[in-house]
């Protein structure tokens, strides 16, 4: 997992929950994440990460940011600037796109909201400036406008459990991924959205800033253990799915990050997608990001793996690790990565090795998310 950018925490601004929480120990200090400073730890890591994967845990959101598409000719342009579906959302439902340019090269990632006829976008603090210069560059006799929504914030619920706290809570839990809801709680107004989580229900609770105390303190009383943006981000990677510019980046084309959950192919023509359809037809990349799990401890991003047996792949590095997380859990450590791999070693399903420092160990291909119980011999069975 990458550290903290240190010139990224002299350019961020706290989130309403770090300025909350901003008396607790210097442990518990915030620091740079997604563009925001936010905090870090919140409990032990351990009490962290199992929360996540067997539990309940409540954990900052307000690094994201949400703006509201409007204009007689929203669905149709935003259509045209995404690359998943738009016109065909039901009421009350989500997806999550990339944004390309026209040669199809990823500018961006972020979610796409429909409440009735209402459109609104969700985009990381890191990337909000970059993406809404780069939509507002293609409206030009469109009636559009990205208005930033202000004087709100988020807190995120994760864990198998997150259900069982919003019940206890008096909020209902969504049915399923990918859908949202409204809900008034204590006299407040609430947006309860439920994202997609490979490991476990993910729910985001979007509220007035006048909310946020009262609910993170509910939350936690309810049976919510507190986590930070490091737990946070190490189950992200248990959970396989990217984080753009860390592991997916502006060079990388759609279907070299393997994230077909953010690709619809009937919805119309839009920036990029071309390319789109001809890698599709022609079936031309060479690499793609993979989920790989570890035997040692977690390597550096850019650490490049090595096939076992000497002269395979012709002396070229099999792939590279983009990121990687350890996990403590009560029954074990599991480590994971993501990692761009060519295309050859895929096919291979070898086991490779790494060495990054002291962090050395051997890689193999995970077919799918993982289940985080290691067996007696450490492995987590996938």
């Amino acid at each position: 997992m990458a550290p903290a950018d240190t010139s990224a925490t002299a350019l961020a601004t706290a989130t309403p929950l770090a300025t909350l929480l901003a008396n607790f120990a210097s442990a518990r200090q915030p620091a740079a994440f997604r563009g925001a400073l936010t905090p870090c730890q919140l409990d032990e890591r351990t009490r962290e990460i199992e929360a996540l994967a067997s539990g309940a845990a409540a954990h900052d959101l307000g690094w994201m940011r949400r703006v509201d598409v409007r204009g007689e000719d929203r669905f149709r342009w935003l259509s045209g600037m995404v690359t998943n579906t738009v016109n065909d959302l039901a009421p009350n439902a989500g997806a999550w796109n990339l944004v390309l340019n026209a040669q199809g090269r990823i500018q961006g990632d972020l979610w796409v909201w429909r409440d009735g006829d209402r459109l609104e976008l969700e985009i990381a603090a890191d990337q909000s400036e970059k993406l809404l210069a780069h939509l507002n560059r293609f409206i030009i006799m469109d009636d559009v406008e990205l208005i930033p929504l202000e004087d709100e914030t988020a807190i995120g619920l994760t864990g198998p459990r997150a259900g069982e706290v919003l019940a206890r809570l008096g909020i209902p839990a969504l049915d399923g991924p990918l859908t949202q809801a409204r809900a008034e709680w204590t006299g407040f107004s609430l947006r309860l959205r439920r994202s997609y989580g490979a490991l476990a229900p993910h729910y985001g609770i979007w509220m007035a800033t006048a909310a946020l105390k009262r609910l993170w303190e509910a939350l936690l009383a309810d049976g919510a253990t507190p986590a930070g943006t490091a737990a946070l981000d190490a189950f992200r990677i248990a959970e396989g799915i990217p984080a753009y510019g860390v592991d997916m980046i502006e060079r990388d084309l759609p279907q070299e990050t393997s994230q077909m959950r953010a690709l619809c192919f009937n919805k119309g023509c839009y920036l990029g997608q071309e390319i789109v359809e001809r890698i599709r037809s022609r079936a031309t990349v060479h690499r793609h990001l993979r989920q790989l799990e570890l035997t040692g401890s977690a390597p550096a991003p850019g650490t490049e793996l090595a096939a076992e047996s000497a002269g395979a792949d012709g002396g070229k590095a099999p792939g590279t690790i983009t990121s990687a997380a350890e996990l403590p859990l009560s029954t074990g450590t599991c480590v994971f990565a993501l990692a761009m791999m060519r295309a050859e070693a895929e096919a291979s399903n070898s086991t490779f090795t790494y060495a990054s420092g002291s962090a050395t160990g051997t890689a193999r291909l995970l077919a799918g998310p993982p289940t985080l119980n290691p067996d007696r011999n450490g492995n987590t069975q996938s």
